[in-house]
């Protein structure tokens, strides 16, 4: 099977953010939400990438539009509600949030569309990527479970960037890579603190509930992966902070794109270390060079704990 990812975002968002340029506002729309942003990075390192969604009302048009843009295959159901959207405002150097929606739940008929294309074209790739929504409750949890589920076992490498109940649901369909940060570790109440004790027991605790590998990504700390009886910390090159926002997502991205080619799970850690850290160097969520991030992956530390 050649090397390829499916990504599943179920309910991508609009994005419209205000920036500032040469004392004149700036107004740039695109497509985005985790999935979108992870669809983005692996096109850019090289890897085909489908990325499966559903589309409706304005919003859904616009998204349609800006999505045929980009370097990436779209299957797409039509749903029955509009999708999601924030706006954002970054002119004071801060990014400000002016008013944003998640949307609303996916009804029964989306949820049936929409499965069957991600099922099909998960089968069609050697890796596949859950990613989670941009509000509680717009996807069934249960879909996350069935879907790993189904993919994993007939053969599919299933990656997972879920939190709180799609993450506990998510975890009874064994998937084989699960990334969660700290934050979302602790919200959910799986660590009892940010230390790196508590969030080893944590990402101990993910593994038993089904997971094959846990990696735990820290903003200002080396990651904490777990896998093969090991826990090895995964520090970045150290890199000037643009935007922090989509580093996560990038990570993701690298680690599936390295898988889809067949690479080992040290590999697949160091290029998604190296790809979230040119990440927060940008405004673009979800961008990067793939040379850029060629050369920062020898930077990435590796070190057993």
């Amino acid at each position: 099977m050649d090397a390829r990812v499916m990504v599943f975002a179920a309910v991508p968002i609009l994005t419209v953010t205000i920036e500032e340029r040469a004392d004149r506002p700036e107004l740039h729309v695109h497509a985005g939400g985790q999935g979108v942003w992870m669809s983005r990075m692996v096109a850019s390192l090289g890897v085909p990438v489908t990325l499966c969604v559903s589309l409706g009302g304005e919003t859904g048009e616009v998204l349609r539009g800006r999505l045929s843009g980009e370097n990436i295959d779209v299957r797409s159901v039509k749903r029955e509600s509009g999708n999601g959207w924030y706006v954002h405002d970054r002119r004071s150097g801060e990014r400000d949030e002016v008013a944003e929606d998640g949307g609303v739940p996916l009804t029964r008929h989306d949820i049936d569309a929409l499965y069957g294309i991600a099922l099909a074209e998960g089968l069609r790739s050697p890796v596949a990527v859950l990613s989670g929504s941009a509000a509680p409750g717009v996807v069934d949890p249960d879909i996350y479970r069935r879907l790993a589920a189904d993919l994993g076992n007939n053969g599919v490498t299933v990656v997972v960037d879920l939190s709180g109940d799609d993450l506990t649901a998510v975890l009874q369909g064994k998937p084989a890579f699960v990334k969660v940060s700290h934050e979302e570790l602790m919200n959910a109440g799986r660590a009892s603190g940010d230390d790196e004790k508590a969030l080893i027991e944590a990402g101990r605790s993910v593994l038993g509930e089904g997971a094959g590998t846990v990696l735990i990504s820290r903003p200002h700390a080396p990651s904490l992966a777990l896998f093969d009886d090991r826990v090895v910390t995964v520090e970045p090159p150290a890199l000037e902070v643009a935007d922090h926002r989509g580093a996560g997502d990038s990570m993701t991205a690298g680690i599936a794109s390295v898988l889809a080619r067949g690479g080992d799970i040290e590999a697949a850690l160091r290029t998604g270390a190296a790809a979230g850290a040119l990440n927060v160097t940008r405004h673009g969520l979800g961008t990067g060079d793939a040379e850029a991030i060629a050369e920062l992956i020898s930077r990435v530390r590796l070190e057993d704990r």
